[in-house]
């Protein structure tokens, strides 16, 4: 019988990682700030239709702005600590599933036991089972 369960992906950090990930995050950051702007010329445009509240509207928009601006608030955070993590350590990135073959005598621990696949550079370089 096949299982389905949980195995880490982390990267070993390394120069070219971290340029990769701040990339990642600026480009997330400024679509967030697209966003905001897009937000604020569609609240312009509708005001002038009058279709509801002013009050109301400017409610909503400032709403979905205010989140957006929390979005970036986290974005910097994390930039801000991408620039305090040091080269060779590992971190999180991502989590997938993997099947597993379970048999009559396996060790349901040994199953169980958290797996890893270890990243440096778009390479896999350790398996931790």
């Amino acid at each position: 019988m096949q299982i389905i369960k949980k195995v880490l992906i982390k990267q070993i950090v390394t120069e070219k990682s971290k340029e990769k990930l701040r990339n990642n995050f600026n480009d997330h950051k400024m679509r967030l700030e697209q966003e905001c702007q897009q937000l604020r010329f569609e609240q312009r445009k509708l005001e002038n239709k009058r279709s509801m509240s002013k009050q109301e509207l400017s409610q909503r928009f400032q709403q979905e702005i205010k989140n957006r601006k929390e979005k970036i608030k986290l974005v910097d955070f994390k930039i801000e600590q991408l620039d305090i993590l040091e080269l060779g350590s590992e971190i999180t990135e991502k989590e997938v599933e993997a099947l597993v073959e379970v048999k009559e005598g396996s060790h349901w621990n040994e199953i169980m036991e958290s797996s890893a696949i270890i990243i440096k550079d778009d390479v896999v370089v350790r398996i931790d089972e």
